[in-house]
């Protein structure tokens, strides 16, 4: 995962992740997007794969835009912190 080198929302490697890997990223993105008012309280892994695309419903946006976003966060974060407790 990197800010810099977006995932693809179909990319293969995001239909390899479990139903629970996806419940993780979701729970990692409340976790640090909170500070910046990210809030989606009913995010849920999606149902169904669409097209090659793992979903997840916050209105079923592709798994990447979970992944891309904590990216997002986490180069923030590293900068805005000088690298100091960025994962």
């Amino acid at each position: 995962m990197n800010a810099h080198h977006p995932l693809h929302p179909t990319d293969p490697a995001i239909l390899y992740l479990s139903r629970r890997e996806i419940t993780e990223l979701i729970v990692e993105l409340r976790t640090e997007g909170r500070e910046f008012g990210i809030l989606w309280p009913s995010a849920a892994p999606g149902e169904a794969d669409i097209a090659g695309q793992r979903l997840i419903s916050l209105g079923n946006v592709p798994a990447s835009t979970v992944i891309n976003l904590l990216a997002v966060l986490r180069e923030f974060k590293r900068g805005r912190d000088g690298g100091r407790g960025a994962r």
